[in-house]
């Protein structure tokens, strides 16, 4: 049974549920179906994963309020709660194991995100001051958003 203060949506096989580069900012939760999300690097879309019941993803819209970063399309007949800013947080009061489950998801997506990283690195795709200019400008980025 879906609380009262989220949304529920459908979507057929072939909709997108949000494209990358969208300013819309609700996470969604997989409530049936699945939804497949890819990106758009260099203008060739990647797949980046296929996500099933219980998943839940658009949290760094929501959270960061930065355009989408990836698209997500229905792989089946889906149905998914979705969730804007204050209701994500009356989800959390009301259940906070769901926060400790997506604390637990993204810790798993950034050890994930590291491994690439580090296997990137060990076949030279990627040279270490590459890297190092990545990871200072999005320091910097990080900086500007603080004050």
């Amino acid at each position: 049974m879906a609380d009262r203060y989220l949304d529920e949506r459908t979507f057929g096989v072939g909709d997108v549920i949000c494209a990358q580069g969208d300013l819309t900012t609700e996470m969604f939760i997989i409530q049936e179906g699945k939804v497949a999300v890819t990106r758009t690097v260099k203008g060739r879309e990647v797949f980046v994963a296929l996500l099933d019941r219980g998943d839940f993803f658009g949290e760094m819209a929501l959270l960061n309020s930065q355009p989408r970063h990836a698209t997500c399309v229905a792989m089946t007949p889906t149905r998914v709660l979705a969730l804007r800013s204050g209701e994500l947080l009356l989800k959390l009061r009301r259940d906070p194991t769901f926060a400790l489950e997506m604390l637990r998801t993204m810790s798993q997506r950034i050890r994930y995100l590291d491994d690439q990283v580090a296997k990137l690195l060990e076949r030279e795709m990627v040279s270490r001051e590459d890297l190092a200019r990545v990871l200072a400008r999005a320091a910097s980025h990080h900086a500007e958003r603080l004050e």
